[in-house]
Parts: C-alpha cells; structure tokens; sequence
C-alpha cells in the first residue's frame, strides 16, 4: 500500500507505539538492512527495558512517525556513548519504504534538536539510508567497522555529518512546496 507523504508527523511515543515498533524490528528484511540491531528480536523483556532506558533520558529525544494515522517507525536523538556526540537514528517499518517517509520524518526531527552538528550512522551498504541521510542534509564524514548482530560479523558503517551551515535537500523542497501549493 502506498501512503501519501504529506500524512506524515511526529509525536511522543506511547506505550501502544512499542508493539508495533517490536513487530517492526522482527521484519528479516528490515534487521539486514539496519544491521546493527539487537540480538534476539523475540526477547520482548529486553526490548521494553531498552525502550524505557530510551523513553527515561531527559539528554535524548525520541518521536513516533505516524503516516496515515498510523505508527511507521521511530526516530530518536542520544548522546553515543561510543563516541560521546549527538546522534540520531531512525526505523521504519518495511511497508513505508520507498514513499519519502524517512525523508520527511527525519527532515522535521532534526528541525526540534537545537544540536550541531549532529551524526548518524548506517551500514555502508544500506545505500537507502545513506540517501535518506543525505537528502536531510548530512553528509559522509568517515567510515568505521562495527558487529552487526542481524548479519553475524563485523560491516563497514558510513558516519554522517549535519552541520549548522548545511540546510538539508529536504527542508528547502517543503518549504517551497508550502510557499508554492502548485509545486510537486
């Protein structure tokens, strides 16, 4: 099913929200992509106290992408303890992929973190992700080697930049949309 983009908003997480991001994270598909992702995507315990960690820091953000009245994923806002900046991160359910969904969740996500620059990350192969980063405004920075849990060895990761100076792709085609109804 295709959804419309302009359906697309961000909200405080509920509780309900978790279900839904737990049968998200179960996807095959989606966790190979993702590649960093938690071991065992069954263990409900350990994902509901990892959320409560997230949901609990006052020093990051997290949001509910809702499209079409529904939850399509997440985005979230920490401080890596692997690095000490400010990083964010987002999921998307598989059924939304490829309709401008992460695009515009991430492009009106950053405009509330007041940080740069802030950085992300994705699997150096995740050539989707990297799009959906660079279309927002980052830009590649570096590369490093990390375990991926979903693939069971050690991947090369790109690492990502937005600076204050670098408005992204995505904000300036919105606001031109807004101040030009007719353009697509």
């Amino acid at each position: 099913m295709s959804w419309p983009t302009s359906e697309v908003a961000l909200r405080a997480v509920t509780e309900a929200d978790l279900v839904t991001f737990f049968e998200q994270q179960q996807d095959p598909v989606a966790r190979w992509m993702a590649a960093f992702v938690a071991k065992d995507a069954t263990d409900w315990a350990a994902f509901a106290a990892k959320w409560a960690k997230i949901l609990g820091n006052e020093a990051g953000a997290a949001r509910t992408i809702v499209c079409g009245g529904q939850p399509a994923g997440n985005l979230l806002s920490f401080v890596a303890p692997w690095s000490g900046q400010r990083e964010v991160s987002y999921w998307i359910g598989r059924e939304y992929w490829g309709q401008g969904v992460a695009t515009k969740a991430l492009t009106a996500f950053i405009e509330l973190l007041p940080d740069r620059p802030l950085y992300a990350r994705a699997a150096a192969d995740n050539i989707a992700s990297i799009r959906v980063l660079e279309k927002c405004g980052f830009i590649p920075i570096g590369r490093d080697r990390g375990f991926a849990e979903a693939r069971g060895e050690e991947i090369e990761e790109v690492i990502l930049e937005l600076r204050a100076e670098a408005p992204s792709q995505a904000l300036q085609l919105i606001r031109l949309a807004v101040s030009d109804p007719g353009t697509s």
